[in-house]
């Protein structure tokens, strides 16, 4: 696995990870988390995904040359998430292909954010995520070196704000 630097000409890529996600959840009757629709077919969750990867870092696992999984780091977290008083590197987007589901490409990911951190002297890394569905995605992120804070409501979301000191 190789990680790059993404840009907005990855935003497709990222859109269709999205949409395979959604699917994979909505065929293990796990809506809650990203709804039943295809992010592509959305006009503000195409602009929104946009927006995240022209506001901050975005970076592309590729596996054998293809985009396996996307995330985007910021310094500022979204606006449902409470801030702090230092600095901080904020996950604001992380999605792997089914395709390479087993594969570690998220685990990588979140490596590769660490190191970010590191290199940019930042001692906070967070990232929040559906905290329904059995706390299986609160889980993984405990399983990758998180730890579980602050829990979220936004609507009638269930989330969990999770962070990992460097």
């Amino acid at each position: 696995m190789v990680i790059r630097r993404g840009g907005l000409g990855d935003v497709p890529r990222i859109l269709e990870m999205l949409d395979e996600a959604v699917a994979w959840l909505v065929a293990n009757g796990r809506s809650g988390q990203w709804g039943s629709s295809p992010w592509s077919e959305s006009q503000k969750r195409r602009e929104h995904i946009a927006e995240m990867v022209g506001g901050g870092t975005t970076w592309i696992a590729e596996v054998d040359g293809r985009a396996a999984g996307a995330m985007t780091l910021s310094s500022d977290p979204h606006p449902y998430v409470p801030p702090v008083d230092e600095p901080e590197l904020y996950i604001s987007l992380l999605v792997s292909s089914r395709a390479y589901a087993g594969m570690g490409v998220g685990s990588g990911l979140l490596a590769h954010a660490q190191q970010e951190a590191e290199r940019l002297g930042v001692g906070l890394l967070r990232v929040d995520c559906y905290a329904g569905g059995e706390g299986r995605l609160v889980d993984y992120y405990r399983r990758n070196g998180f730890t579980a804070t602050t829990p979220l409501t936004v609507g009638d979301w269930p989330g969990q704000l999770l962070e990992r000191r460097i």
